[in-house]
């Protein structure tokens, strides 16, 4: 909030982009409780919107809120022109869920006016600071989606009406999917993979769908804020390095449903729970980094001969490798990729060592980090 805060005082416009529900608006509103407040969400403001953008503009000229701005993006062009008359700092704050309609016009008519905020759902400190989960388990199979611990919502109904809800409103909007049916298909099918290497042909033939249009359905789940593809890190080593990029779900709660798991003695047994926990580190990692209003540093590295660091995080200063392991018991094993990468790389600084344990230590020329930690790695040195 402090970030929003300080960003307003020398940018036009703030805006705050992320998932359905991931609490833009209820952020906005708290950050700047002395602006007027106007959705787009409401059919007679979008209207009035769209059709006398001028006029919409003289009745909300700054200090304004306005939520859902991805509903009418062809405001920025307006809002562009009124900006630089006015020239004044903290004028709007613009919040939207859908990239593909959203940031693409923001950045365009936008730039050097704005700031971007991308807010993910809660981050684990964020839910827990006060109190402990029944597991790590409880944690992944819940997820971090605000509403379910406002409202203390049964999760089975939250990420199957916000599955629907994705599906039927984002996803309808895209002109070039017309099977809803298959990308359900796609989506669970992404799901199964996730914390593991793409391999656009074999997905796509194995859907029953051309490589373009599986390109472009990983598109709009990435626009969507539904995965990241998490890119290779490859310098010049002498190894042969993997070039296809990761996939990962930002909300580990979202892939847990759409597996069919709703209860964590399911996740205990489920022979993807190591991909699972890997995720919920990876949405840990980025959110850090996403509420101090940075990019993602994060790569990982994975060469033919099978040695593989799950994170590459890029600092000023050099590198940092971060290893996941689901296992609570940090025995040295576990530490062999990150001393193989450490003699590899002459620029690495520091090694990760992120498990499910409670014990934070230096082990083997590594940091020992509990998972409820993962969020501190980028201050630390």
């Amino acid at each position: 909030m402090q970030k929003l805060r300080s960003s307003a005082k020398g940018f036009p416009v703030i805006t705050i982009t992320g998932p359905r529900q991931s609490g833009k608006s209820t952020l906005a509103k708290i950050a700047f409780p002395e602006y007027k407040y106007v959705s787009l969400e409401d059919p007679d403001i979008r209207e009035f919107a769209i059709n006398d953008p001028r006029q919409f503009i003289k009745e909300n000229q700054e200090k304004v809120i306005i939520d859902e701005f991805q509903k009418a993006p062809q405001l920025t062009s307006y809002l562009q022109s009124h900006i630089d008359a006015l020239n004044k700092p903290g004028m709007y704050i613009l919040t939207g869920s859908n990239q593909f309609e959203f940031i693409g016009q923001v950045t365009q008519s936008l730039a050097g006016r704005t700031a971007i905020f991308r807010l993910l759902p809660f981050s684990y400190n964020e839910i827990y600071s006060t109190t402990e989960p029944e597991s790590v388990y409880e944690t992944m199979v819940k997820g971090f989606y605000p509403r379910i611990f406002d409202q203390k919502l049964d999760i089975n109904i939250f990420y199957s009406s916000y599955f629907d809800t994705y599906i039927q409103r984002d996803v309808r909007s895209v002109q070039h999917v017309k099977d809803l049916m298959l990308f359900q298909n796609f989506v669970r099918l992404c799901a199964g993979r996730t914390g593991q290497l793409v391999n656009f042909t074999n997905l796509a033939n194995e859907l029953g769908v051309s490589n373009k249009t599986f390109k472009e359905w990983l598109s709009i789940m990435q626009a969507s804020y539904i995965i990241h593809l998490l890119p290779p890190y490859y310098d010049n080593f002498n190894k042969r390095i993997i070039k296809a990029p990761k996939i990962y779900f930002y909300d580990t709660g979202l892939v847990c449903y759409l597996l069919g798991i709703n209860k964590q003695e399911q996740l205990k047994l489920h022979p993807l729970r190591g991909e699972i926990f890997e995720t919920f580190i990876f949405s840990e990692l980025i959110k850090s980094r996403f509420n101090n209003g940075r990019r993602s540093n994060l790569f990982f590295f994975r060469d033919s001969n099978g040695h593989e660091v799950d994170f590459i995080a890029e600092t000023g200063s050099g590198l940092n490798a971060i290893e996941v392991k689901l296992n609570a018991t940090p025995r040295k094993a576990l530490f062999k990729n990150l001393q193989y990468f450490n003699d590899l790389a002459s620029n690495c600084n520091t090694s990760f060592l992120i498990y499910s344990g409670s014990e934070s230590s230096d082990r083997y020329n590594a940091h020992l980090i509990p998972y409820k930690y993962a969020d501190t790695i980028d201050s630390l040195k």
